[in-house]
């Protein structure tokens, strides 16, 4: 399932805290249903986001192992695609943050 967050402020503590207070629990509620599989969407973000992204994703994924969360960063709706469909087919993958570059598939940077 795909869960797109935002739209979250440029701050990146800011932003932090908008995702706390609301999607953070949407995304529990959605993995406690049973959904095996969670890929939070982001919107292209500056470094300074990755840090509070990835800890978000990775502490969902340790909280609901065996489920699969998973975050991607892009405003690309095709590279969005590719990418879900990418991590739906690798069900070793959990607790990753990637930034999508561009169009289509190869869109991982």
């Amino acid at each position: 399932m795909i869960l797109r967050v935002g739209p979250l402020a440029d701050d990146p503590l800011d932003a932090a805290a908008q995702f706390h207070a609301g999607a953070l629990a949407e995304a529990r509620s959605i993995l406690a249903g049973g959904e095996t599989s969670l890929v939070l969407v982001f919107t292209a973000a500056g470094h300074a986001h990755r840090g509070w992204r990835l800890a978000a994703v990775q502490g969902l994924a340790r909280e609901h192992a065996p489920r699969r969360v998973n975050g991607l960063a892009g405003d690309d709706a095709e590279a969005i695609a590719a990418a879900a469909e990418w991590l739906n087919l690798a069900p070793a993958v959990t607790g990753q943050y990637l930034s999508l570059a561009g169009k289509g598939a190869g869109a991982l940077l």
